[in-house]
């Protein structure tokens, strides 16, 4: 059996000597260590297993270009040549069959290359990026975005080898190895149909109970937290065909994406069900309210509303009926998109653990404004089912499963 190889992405020529220990280190672990250099600022010490030029041309430019454009005139379209360059040839490389997982070092430029090229890795292969701007507030949401990557904060710059560096890189190199080593391969094998699932605190009780329901029934649920990077990557999933079918209990990013709050799901949630052609339950947990914790911004425009207070980081503030308009709006313009099966459910006694009745912010009247206006809207192909319960409770998630199965089923059986 061949040995598994880890992709080491790294710029040579300002940090060369650092990687003589990864490389020696990975590969006295009994694993292949392919050094991918895309370095930029200048010739390197010495060349790595896939040399900086050979990036270069990859991403359609000679290496002459790149240090010109990096030093001179236009660092952007350097680092976005070695980007693409170095995509392509991991691509190649997971083609072949040469690579189990990936790690990159190093800075601030070495954290964009490499983690923009980490990205096109598949779900569930190992990547690990060490750095000292692994913990950045500013960044770290742009280097990891909605992947699975592993994010390790050396604290340290990468420059020099010394006492401190070296025992950060050996906890780096050991992770990347260890989970190479134990990792499975990223096949998703499963006899059953994955369903997606979201879920939210304020919702966890129906989907809890959803959960057994559909096990119970013979599918397998995959649960994703939408926070607004879960659903966003559970929507990313769902267009790359992953899932045969979806129940979203949790559809706030709509809200906060419209409203600017915290947890915004992106410009298309919920399309991509409809577009994929699977079939889906949506339901409104969550469209209620704007998450806005650590927001001074908001404190002001928000005053006077009802709120939900958690802690300092999550306050849920109420929307009014008229924003719930704008949001019914958006929710059946593009649930209309939608060509399998997919039905609205619509409970009247609460859309989450927050705004039943007697809870921070319950108000029947905005929630019936968005109900009207949705089935101003919405076209008749897709149902809406009103069920005198509350989202948050195993009643619901029943009702939501024994639909959702009766659709799929029905669907299934005609294509």
């Amino acid at each position: 059996m061949s040995r598994k190889g880890i992709l080491v992405i790294v710029n040579l020529d300002t940090r060369g000597p650092e990687f003589v220990l990864v490389k020696e280190t990975i590969e006295n672990r009994g694993l292949n260590a392919i050094v991918m250099d895309f370095s930029m600022e200048m010739e390197p010490p010495y060349p790595g297993d896939i040399t900086c030029e050979e990036v270069a041309e990859a991403g359609g430019l000679s290496i002459e270009e790149v240090r010109y454009l990096y030093n001179k005139s236009d660092r952007i379209k350097a680092t976005d040549n070695q980007i693409a360059g170095g995509i392509k040839i991991a691509k190649r490389l997971l083609e072949e069959g040469k690579i189990h997982g990936a790690i990159g070092i190093g800075g601030g430029t070495s954290s964009l290359v490499a983690t923009s090229i980490m990205k096109q890795l598949p779900f569930g292969m190992p990547k690990l990026m060490a750095s000292p701007m692994a913990a950045h507030p500013r960044y770290i949401s742009k280097y990891v975005g909605t992947k699975d990557m592993t994010m390790h904060h050396t604290v340290l710059d990468i420059v020099g080898l010394n006492p401190l560096l070296k025992i950060q890189l050996m906890n780096a190199i050991g992770a990347i190895c260890g989970m190479v080593e134990l990792s499975e391969g990223w096949e998703i094998k499963s006899d059953k149909p994955l369903i997606a699932v979201s879920a939210f605190g304020q919702a966890e009780r129906a989907v809890e109970h959803a959960i057994h329901y559909l096990k119970d029934l013979g599918y397998e649920p995959i649960v994703t937290h939408a926070q607004g990077v879960g659903d966003r990557a559970m929507d990313e999933m769902i267009a790359e065909g992953l899932f045969q079918g979806v129940i979203d209990f949790v559809t706030g990013g709509i809200t906060d994406e419209l409203f600017g709050g915290n947890c915004a799901g992106g410009p298309n949630r919920i399309l991509a069900a409809c577009k994929a052609k699977i079939p889906q339950i949506v339901a409104p947990a969550g469209l209620e309210k704007i998450s806005y914790g650590g927001r001074s911004d908001l404190y002001e425009r928000f005053a006077g509303r009802k709120m939900k207070i958690t802690d300092s980081s999550r306050v849920q503030v109420r929307v009014t009926a008229e924003e719930l308009k704008q949001v019914a709006r958006v929710v059946a313009e593009r649930l209309n998109e939608a060509i399998a099966p997919t039905k609205m459910l619509y409970p009247q006694k609460g859309w989450s653990a927050m705004s039943e009745e007697g809870m921070h912010i319950h108000d029947p009247e905005a929630d019936a404004a968005f109900l009207e206006e949705l089935k101003k809207h919405l076209k008749k192909e897709v149902e809406i089912v009103e069920l005198p319960l509350a989202l948050n409770t195993e009643e619901f998630a029943k009702k939501a499963v024994e639909l959702f199965d009766e659709m799929y089923k029905t669907w299934i059986n005609k294509n």
